[in-house]
């Protein structure tokens, strides 16, 4: 097929209601849901990252949920190579792909692609893993801010994929990665998309940030974290120093006080939601609107898709 697939985008930081708001699209257009959410990728991880329940998986199927390892590397590139398949698949079988998640990379990556124009290099990558497992990743990260200091303050210090494709490009080319990507601008346009941006008042949402954890809490997430462990899943590791996990693996090893490890968790959520904010609301594509308002939401996929989406019955709720 020539006609470029259409993809419905709902999007806003953790804790707003993206699952929920995505289902109810899904089932009132015959949607599907593709997850761009950076931590449920990661099998055995299901707590912290707020995957959807069995029900609401039953309920529409969602895809890019448990496709690697906790150990396994993986990054926005991959992401986009295979969602794009993904929807492309669900085009041409006329299934309308809703994209639903808070990690805006991932989502700026599968709609606009990634520059690609520095060819790798195994020697300098091995060379570089090497240096990582010796003295750290801090160690490599600490050097890229020196490189790149733009790139270096979008990197976790613990994802040393990136952090040595960083310097990689750096060390082949002169030149900071930061520089190749604001020359690249994102300026591919495979889809036809509607971006939807899910937001509500700061302080309602710190509250319902800090209701989940302890509803997280209940539900096991420090049993989660424990399994985790001993399956010899190291705490190292960039999925094991995301939020939540990280806290928790410290309570567990004994490095902070369960209450500590709680408080700083919410903390911290709170923080990753402000960040998340911050990066969506700099995309002017994005039409906000509050999570509880359904209606709207559907009204405005029907408009962006009405010469697609014919004999759908819009029902106030």
């Amino acid at each position: 097929m020539t006609d470029k697939p259409n993809v419905i985008v709902i999007c806003g930081p953790t804790g707003i209601g993206k699952t929920a708001a995505a289902i109810n699209v899904a089932e009132a257009f015959g949607g599907q849901i593709i997850s761009a959410d950076s931590m449920q990728i990661y099998r055995h991880m299901d707590i912290g990252t707020a995957k959807p329940t069995p029900e609401e998986k039953a309920r529409v199927p969602h895809y890019m949920i448990d496709i690697v390892d906790p150990d396994e590397d993986f990054d926005a590139a991959m992401f986009a190579e295979i969602a794009r398949k993904k929807i492309a698949e669900l085009h041409e079988n006329h299934i309308p792909a809703i994209v639903a998640g808070g990690t805006g990379f991932y989502i700026k990556s599968l709609v606009h692609g990634l520059f690609q124009g520095v060819t790798a290099d195994s020697e300098i990558r091995t060379r570089l893993k090497q240096e990582a497992e010796v003295n750290g990743g801090e160690c490599l990260h600490e050097r890229l801010r020196w490189y790149d200091p733009d790139t270096a303050a979008k990197i976790h210090p613990h994802d040393i994929f990136r952090i040595v494709r960083a310097i990689e490009v750096y060390e082949l080319t002169g030149k900071p990665l930061s520089e190749y990507h604001e020359t690249h601008q994102f300026a591919e346009e495979p889809f036809h998309v509607l971006k939807i941006g899910l937001d509500m008042e700061r302080e309602m949402l710190y509250e319902r940030i800090n209701r989940r954890v302890d509803a997280m809490i209940a539900a096991g997430f420090e049993n989660e974290v424990r399994k985790l462990l001993d399956m010899g899943y190291s705490p190292e590791l960039k999925s094991m120093q995301s939020i939540g996990y990280r806290h928790l693996a410290e309570f567990i090893q004994g490095k902070m006080s369960y209450e500590e490890a709680v408080r700083t968790l919410r903390r911290d959520t709170r923080r990753y939601a402000k960040r998340q904010m911050t990066w969506f609301k700099a995309d002017p594509q994005i039409i906000w609107i509050p999570p509880e308002n359904s209606y709207e939401i559907r009204t405005l996929v029907k408009k962006k898709f009405s010469h697609l989406i014919n004999n759908v019955v819009l029902c106030q709720v």
